[in-house]
């Protein structure tokens, strides 16, 4: 299987006094079964060139969970955690998946904007786009109505908010919904993410 370093989300549990990493297992098999092997990073951006030469990784997974700072969101470590695995994903040409939160992460590093979105937390709903027409499950606030113009959307959702990404250039993905939520990975998630990484 290829390596990929893949980015948590961060729980915060406070009666604890703890800031833990955590990454859905379903994610881990649901990589493994494109033929991927999931390498945890951990929430801390000076770490990241170490362990990056280290794995000398085939990818980079940007998982889902939290929102960003810039939204509000209380996990800093984690956005510069992610900015980091960017910076060397941009330099090494190496592919990138976001899913969700990785979604928003990467259009955020290429200048775009984040924009409330209502509907889109707990349901389903089709998307249509270069990428086909299906239906996803959908478990986020934040969205994207343009994009900045290294990014083109492949899918969209009923009410014009982008759902699925590429990069102009770089080998860079992202699409909102969650892959690994499925109770059996789609078709064309799995086509996705296995030609992605090919």
């Amino acid at each position: 299987m290829k390596p990929v370093l893949i980015s948590q989300r961060v729980d915060v549990w406070a009666d604890r006094n703890e800031r833990r990493d955590a990454l859905d297992r379903r994610l881990v098999d649901m990589l493994a079964a494109c033929g991927l092997l999931a390498v945890p990073v951990p929430n801390c951006a000076v770490r990241v060139g170490a362990l990056w030469r280290t794995v000398a990784p085939a990818g980079v997974v940007l998982s889902g969970g939290n929102d960003l700072a810039l939204q509000g969101g209380e996990t800093p470590e984690r956005d510069a955690t992610e900015r980091a695995l960017l910076d060397l994903a941009v330099a090494s040409a190496v592919p990138v998946l976001g899913i969700c939160h990785g979604l928003q992460v990467i259009v955020d590093y290429f200048g775009g904007t984040l924009v409330r979105v209502d509907g889109h937390v707990a349901v389903r709903h089709p998307v249509a786009g270069k990428l086909g027409e299906f239906e996803v499950n959908s478990y986020h606030n934040w969205g994207v109505r343009q994009l900045p113009a290294a990014l083109h959307a492949l899918a969209r959702a009923p009410d014009g908010s982008i759902e699925a990404l590429r990069h102009a250039e770089l080998p860079m993905l992202a699409v909102m919904w969650h892959p690994e939520r499925e109770a059996v990975l789609a078709p064309h998630d799995r086509h996705l993410i296995e030609h992605h990484f090919a």
